[in-house]
C-alpha cells in the first residue's frame, strides 16, 4: 500500500476514496462489525474508527488516540508478543497479524483479531499502519466448550495442521501418546514418533487427507507394539481430526474366540481323522497278516511273493506287477494281477511285453537304482514315452492313471520291486496307502533276500570255506597274522583272500587279493587264482612281478574266465643286508591296494600307489616291481579294500585312516618276539577300523620282520 495524501488520512489503506464510496464501505464494515485503525507514525496519531470502540469498550472521550492507549487496553500477558508483531510489520513494510485478548473497563476480557499492514514513505521507512480488527471472543468460548468436551471423552483425540503439526490433543492422548501437551503442540507427528513412518496409522492418515475422505481402521500401535488401537481420521478445514482408543482387550477376546473355534473344529477333524485312520489301520493290519501268513507258509518264498499281487488289488491298485531281480542286473516279472477279471490276460500280456521294451531311464529301473518309491502321474502317458514295440498298444488297453514302483528291499539290498497301477477313476495313494505298500515291499524283500542268503551261505560254506580259511605257511624266522571276515551283510564268504607261503630259496612270500564280484561263481575263481599263484611261486621261485606276470597268463591259458587284484610281496636277505640286520621287501601289484609299513621307531608310511593293470584284463603285460629295506622290529601290513572302503568317502581318505590306526595300535601294543604280539595288534586293527559293521569282505596278512628273516637270493 501507499501512503495516502492529506485527504484520505482517516480513510485505511485500500479503502474507496470519494464520498459516496466511503460512506459504502464504511457502512460494509460497519455491519460486518469490523473496527478500522490508522496509526501515523510520523504524528504518533492512532485514530480508531466507532466500531472499533465497541469492540474496546471505550468511548471517543477516554480513548486518548496514542499507542499507548491501546497498550493500556491489551491483557498483560499479549502486550510483548503484539508489540513484536507490530514492530516486525513497521521494521519490514510488511503485513501485520495478531490475535489478542483485550481487557474492557466494565472488567470483561474479549478477544480481538486484527490484520493490517505497514506503509512506506519515500525513503522506503514505515510510515503508517493500517488495518482491522473484530471480536472473536465467540469462537474463543466455543474453542474452550469444544475442549471441555474432548477432555472428558474417553476416546483420545489430536488435531493434526496441514504441516502434520500437533494442533490440539485431549488428557487421554497425553495419557495414551505418554507425551504432555507442551511437548507435543507445534511439533511434527512423524518427527516425534518416527516409527509411525511406514505403518498402517501414516498410510491411513495421508490417505484420508489426500481424497478428503474419513479413514477407520484397527492397527498395532508403533508406540506400543504389544497394544491395538481402533482410530478413526477425519479431514476438515482445521486439519486432520484423529480420534483413537485402545481396543486391544476386545481383538484379544476375538482372537480368543476364534482360536477356541479352531481348537474345537480341530479336535473334530481330529476325532474324524482317527476314526478314519482306526478304521484304515485295521484294513492295513489284516493285509499285513495275510502277506505274512502267505511269507510264511511256504518254502518257496518266490511263490510267496507272487501272491502279494492278489493282496494289492484292489484294496491299494487297479492291477499290479511283481519283478523280483537276479543278482541286481536280470529282472523278471513274476506274478500280475488286475481287480477286473476280463483284463488279467492283458496285464500277464503286458507283464511279458514290458521288461525288454522298458528304457533304462524309466520309473522301475529308478526305483531299483535309488531304493525309494517312484510316483508316476498321468501314468499311461509317461509310462508310454519309456517304451518300445507292441508293450505301448498294451500299456493303452490297460491305459492307467497313475503308477507307483516300490522298490522290494532287505539289509541295503533291492531285490526287486512291486509296481501298482490305479485306473483314471481312482485317487492317489494316502500317505498312509503308501507307507503301507513300502511295509509290504519290506517284508516280501527280507523273505526275498533271506532265502538268497540262505542258499548262498550253504553252497559257499560247502565248497569254499575250507579253500578260503586255510593256514599260511609260517616261516621259521618271522611272525604272520591272517585275518579273513566276511561282509557282514552279504555271503559268509566271497573273493578276497589271502596267502603266506615260502619259496625253494626260503625267501617268504606275502599276497592278499580280491576277485571281482562277491557271489558263488566269484569264490571259486578265487580258489583258483589263489592256487596258482601258490604254485607259481613254489616252483619258480620268481620276484613278484614275475609271479604275477605268470599267473595272469596261466588264467588266461586256463581259461579262468574271472578279474582280480592282488598284491605279493617277498622278504628276503642277502649277505650285506643280513650283516646289517636289513631284510629286503620287494613287491609288485596287480591293481591292489599299495602295503602300509611301520618302523620300529614309530613311524608308518604307505608304500606306493596301485600300479598294473589288473589281473584277467591283459595277459602278459609286464609288472613292474618296487622294493626297500626294513629294519628290524618293522611290520608290514597287506589287506583287501574291505578294510578301508566306505560309502561316500574317497579310498584315500580310508587308507590315511588306516595308516594312523595302525600306528597307534603299535604305539599302544609293543611288539615282541612273541607272536601273540602281532595278533593282538592286527585283532586292534580291525577293531577300529571295522567297529563290527564290514559293508564287505576284508582279509589282512601282517608280518613282524624279525632278524635273519628271508633266504639269500
Amino acid at each position: 500500500m501507499a501512503v495516502a495524501d492529506d485527504s484520505d488520512a482517516g480513510c485505511p489503506a485500500g479503502a474507496p476514496t470519494g464520498e459516496a464510496e466511503r460512506v459504502r464501505w464504511t457502512a460494509a464494515v460497519a455491519a460486518a462489525e469490523v473496527g478500522s485503525f490508522d496509526w501515523d507514525l510520523r504524528s504518533g496519531r492512532l485514530e480508531w474508527d466507532d466500531q472499533l470502540l465497541v469492540i474496546f469498550g471505550l468511548t471517543r472521550e477516554a480513548f486518548g488516540e496514542s499507542i499507548d492507549d491501546f497498550t493500556a487496553a491489551l491483557h498483560p500477558d499479549d502486550v510483548g508478543r503484539v508489540d513484536e508483531e507490530l514492530r516486525g510489520a513497521i521494521a519490514t513494510c510488511s503485513e501485520y497479524a495478531a490475535e489478542y485478548r483485550v481487557l474492557r473497563p466494565d472488567g470483561e476480557v474479549r478477544w480481538v483479531q486484527a490484520r493490517g499492514k505497514a506503509l512506506c514513505g519515500p525513503d522506503g521507512s514505515a510510515v503508517r499502519v493500517v488495518g482491522a480488527a473484530y471480536d472473536t471472543t465467540a469462537r474463543h468460548v466455543e474453542d474452550v466448550r469444544v475442549a471441555r468436551v474432548l477432555e472428558t471423552m474417553p476416546a483420545a483425540f489430536f488435531l493434526l495442521d496441514d504441516e502434520w503439526r500437533f494442533r490440539h490433543l485431549n488428557a487421554e492422548a497425553e495419557r495414551i501418546l505418554g507425551r504432555r501437551r507442551v511437548e507435543l503442540l507445534g511439533r511434527v507427528i512423524w518427527d516425534v514418533f518416527p516409527a509411525t513412518l511406514g505403518s498402517a496409522f501414516e498410510h491411513q492418515y495421508r490417505a484420508a487427507v489426500t481424497t478428503g475422505l474419513a479413514r477407520s481402521f484397527e492397527a498395532v500401535s508403533p508406540v506400543h507394539v504389544d497394544r491395538w488401537y481402533e482410530v478413526r481420521a477425519w479431514p476438515g478445514p482445521d486439519g486432520l481430526s484423529v480420534y483413537f482408543s485402545d481396543c486391544t482387550d476386545r481383538r484379544r477376546s476375538q482372537e480368543e474366540a476364534a482360536l477356541a473355534r479352531e481348537r474345537a473344529e480341530a479336535e473334530q477333524r481330529a476325532a474324524d481323522e482317527a476314526r478314519r485312520l482306526a478304521e484304515a489301520g485295521e484294513a492295513r493290519l489284516r493285509l499285513l497278516g495275510e502277506v505274512g501268513d502267505d511269507l510264511a507258509s511256504t518254502l518257496d518264498t518266490e511263490e510267496a511273493v507272487a501272491r502279494l499281487a492278489r493282496h494289492l488289488v484292489p484294496s491299494l491298485a487297479s492291477w499290479c506287477l511283481i519283478t523280483l531281480s537276479t543278482d541286481q542286473h536280470h529282472l523278471r516279472d513274476i506274478a500280475s494281477w488286475h481287480a477286473d477279471p476280463r483284463l488279467r490276460e492283458t496285464v500277464a500280456r503286458y507283464a511279458r511285453l514290458r521288461l525288454t521294451s522298458l528304457s533304462t531311464a524309466s520309473y522301475l529301473f529308478r526305483a531299483l537304482r535309488t531304493g525309494e518309491v517312484v510316483e508316476v502321474p498321468d501314468a499311461t502317458h509317461q509310462i508310454a514315452g519309456v517304451l518300445t514295440g507292441e508293450a505301448v498298444g498294451v500299456l493303452r488297453e490297460l491305459a492307467p492313471g497313475i503308477a507307483y514302483a516300490v522298490p522290494l528291499r532287505a539289509r541295503g539290498r533291492t531285490v526287486g520291486a512291486m509296481t501298482l497301477f490305479l485306473d483314471e477313476d481312482r485317487e492317489p495313494l494316502s500317505p498312509e496307502d503308501v507307507a503301507m505298500t513300502v511295509q509290504l515291499a519290506d517284508r516280501a524283500g527280507l523273505a526275498l533276500d533271506n532265502a538268497r542268503l540262505y542258499e548262498e551261505q550253504r553252497h559257499m560254506a560247502e565248497s569254499l570255506q575250507r579253500a578260503l580259511l586255510s593256514a599260511p605257511v609260517h616261516p621259521d624266522r618271522i611272525n604272520v597274522a591272517v585275518r579273513y571276515l566276511p561282509a557282514s551283510k552279504a555271503a559268509q564268504v566271497g573273493g578276497d583272500w589271502y596267502d603266506a607261503f615260502l619259496q625253494r630259496s626260503g625267501a617268504a612270500v606275502l599276497v592278499v587279493g580280491d576277485v571281482i564280484g562277491h557271489d558263488t561263481q566269484a569264490a571259486a575263481a578265487m580258489s583258483q587264482v589263489r592256487t596258482l599263484l601258490r604254485g607259481i611261486g613254489y616252483a619258480s621261485g620268481s620276484r613278484p612281478g614275475a609271479m604275477l606276470q605268470d599267473l595272469d597268463e596261466a588264467m588266461c591259458a586256463l581259461q579262468v574266465d574271472t578279474m582280480a587284484t592282488a598284491v605279493v610281496l617277498r622278504l628276503e636277505q642277502d649277505a650285506p643286508d643280513g650283516a646289517s640286520g636289513l631284510t629286503r621287501a620287494r613287491w609288485s601289484s596287480a591293481g591292489h591296494l599299495p602295503p602300509i609299513v611301520a618302523g620300529p621307531d614309530g613311524k608308518v608310511e604307505v608304500l606306493a600307489e596301485r600300479n598294473g593293470p589288473l589281473l584277467g584284463l591283459r595277459a602278459g603285460a609286464e609288472r613292474p616291481e618296487r622294493d626297500l629295506l626294513l629294519e628290524r622290529g618293522s611290520v608290514v601290513l597287506l589287506y583287501s579294500d574291505g578294510l578301508v572302503e566306505r560309502r561316500g568317502e574317497h579310498l584315500s581318505h580310508g587308507i590315511e585312516r588306516l595308516r594312523s590306526v595302525l600306528a597307534d595300535a603299535i604305539a599302544t601294543l609293543p611288539l615282541t618276539s612273541d607272536p601273540d604280539d602281532l595278533e593282538r595288534v592286527v585283532d586292534d586293527v580291525l577293531e577300529r577300523m571295522l567297529d563290527g559293521h564290514g559293508d564287505d569282505d576284508v582279509a589282512v596278512v601282517a608280518v613282524h620282520v624279525a632278524p635273519g628273516c628271508g633266504a639269500d637270493r
